[in-house]
């Protein structure tokens, strides 16, 4: 029996999720993907398949302030950045998918920065 790599593993974990967690215009969902140099996130219309609002530390707004910062706190400044580009478009509840990774770290990170700056998931 061949092993699972942990990217497999943790697609299946968020197929699972997402079985549950759907993006609706009034309450999209607030995506996150996070790679071993960057993190993203996105607010997600799932009914209209649309992307409203992303954010990443590749983001041109957060290119400079990132350079040099520990992963976490370049996940917190993404998660303050996509909650403010939210609330700009008149976003204020969303429901969190965590893609399939643990609720912890980076994901934590990028979670309470997003509910400081105003979120509410």
């Amino acid at each position: 029996m061949a092993r699972v790599s942990r990217n497999e593993a943790r697609k299946r974990r968020h197929r699972r999720v997402r079985k549950k967690v759907f993006g609706t215009p009034e309450r999209p969902r607030l995506n996150v993907f996070r790679s071993l140099n960057h993190i993203y996130a996105q607010v997600i219309d799932d009914v209209h398949g649309v992307t409203l609002v992303a954010a990443s530390t590749i983001d041109k707004a957060l290119r400079e302030q990132c350079q040099g910062l520990p992963k976490k706190e370049q996940a917190r400044l993404v998660g303050k950045l996509v909650a403010e580009r939210a609330l700009a478009k008149g976003i204020k509840q969303v429901v969190f998918d965590r893609g399939g990774y643990k609720y912890h770290g980076r994901v934590k990170a990028l979670a309470d920065a997003a509910r400081e700056a105003g979120l509410e998931f």
